[in-house]
């Protein structure tokens, strides 16, 4: 168990709050609307509601990265707690719900005079691929005062959603969330979230890894394109020198793990049928985080990964269906 008091909980995640709409579309879809396969797109108002409009029937459910994370992390039977700004409107309102219904925390207080509550377009195309089209609304809203010193510095780990970097004063708001917890001998990890969110912010993202991140979570595109390297083991040799811990994800391949002069490589879990990938590197951080938080080894922290990206890739949606506490223990 990790050093410190006995109240701690596991980790407080920060990241963009929205609600996720999914749905099933082939290629020409994407061409249409001018969306990146793989990857996300960020759109305003006029371009969300004309994708949402052509859409075909959807799941409607909470979502966004971290909040995912979370999802998965209260599965596993973990604790926590979740920061991000939602506006106060119905989205708003089923998205705190759903994610106190959990057991996870979510106190930050609603934008009243802004944008409406984000929403995020999935679109799933028959080879389980999602590609998502953001409209990020009250989330750019989250700005430091949001940040509340006896929250961060009351869990072991804090977990930034890179997503976020887009917005000035939410970079302002993980800095001075990292500094905190930092302050108070705690870790800070990092998922960078998506390679055009990478390709953006390759400079800064550097610096806040250098000096603020203890965990990087990346998948292979994302680790390659922030170190502008040929192979990922290049990229990750780089990366294990910026930081503690760096876990890249590679779908079918499973994950490396650089911890110190180690690194470790664990396989994926096989699953009959891949339906819908939206959501497995938040649900593989999920289990990492809940891993290095309950006692298990950086291994064992890196196969609860895999089970519950393994569990979340069986259907559609990015919150898990299974029990994953159990689905652990049977698996382990």
């Amino acid at each position: 168990m990790n050093k410190g008091s006995s109240t701690l909980k596991d980790v407080v995640g920060i990241g963009n709050a929205m609600v996720d709409i999914l749905a099933n579309a082939d290629e020409a879809f994407l061409a249409e609307h001018h969306l990146a396969k793989g990857a996300m797109t960020l759109v305003e108002a006029p371009q969300a509601a004309g994708i949402y409009e052509a859409m075909g029937p959807g799941v409607e459910m909470s979502g966004g990265s971290v909040g995912n994370t979370m999802a998965g992390l209260a599965s596993l039977g973990g604790t926590g707690s979740y920061i991000g700004k939602v506006h106060n409107d119905k989205l708003g309102g089923i998205f705190h719900r759903d994610l106190e219904s959990l057991g996870i925390t979510f106190s930050t207080a609603p934008a009243l005079d802004s944008a409406p509550t984000a929403r995020c377009l999935v679109i799933v195309t028959p080879d389980g691929q999602r590609s998502m089209a953001t409209y990020l609304g009250a989330c750019v809203e989250l700005g430091p005062e949001d940040i509340d010193a006896e929250t961060i510095q009351g869990h072991r780990v804090t977990y930034l959603e890179g997503y976020l970097w887009d917005a000035p004063r939410a970079m302002e708001a993980m800095i001075k969330a990292a500094q905190l917890a930092h302050d108070a001998g705690r870790q800070v990890a990092l998922t960078l979230s998506d390679p055009f969110c990478v390709d953006r912010h390759r400079k800064s993202f550097r610096d806040l890894i250098l000096n603020h991140v203890d965990i990087l979570f990346a998948n292979e595109k994302e680790i390659i394109s922030l170190y502008q390297e040929e192979s990922v083991y290049a990229a990750l040799e780089r990366g294990r020198g910026d930081c503690k811990v760096v876990v890249v994800t590679r779908s079918e391949k499973g994950s490396l793990i650089a911890s110190g002069d180690m690194v470790h490589q664990v396989n994926a879990v096989p699953v009959e049928r891949v339906v819908d990938t939206t959501g497995a590197g938040d649900l593989y951080a999920a289990g990492f985080l809940f891993g290095i938080t309950h006692s298990y080894d950086i291994a064992a922290s890196g196969r609860i990964g895999a089970i519950a990206a393994g569990e979340i890739i069986s259907h559609v949606g990015a919150r898990p269906e299974a029990d994953l506490h159990e689905l652990v223990q049977r698996m382990l």
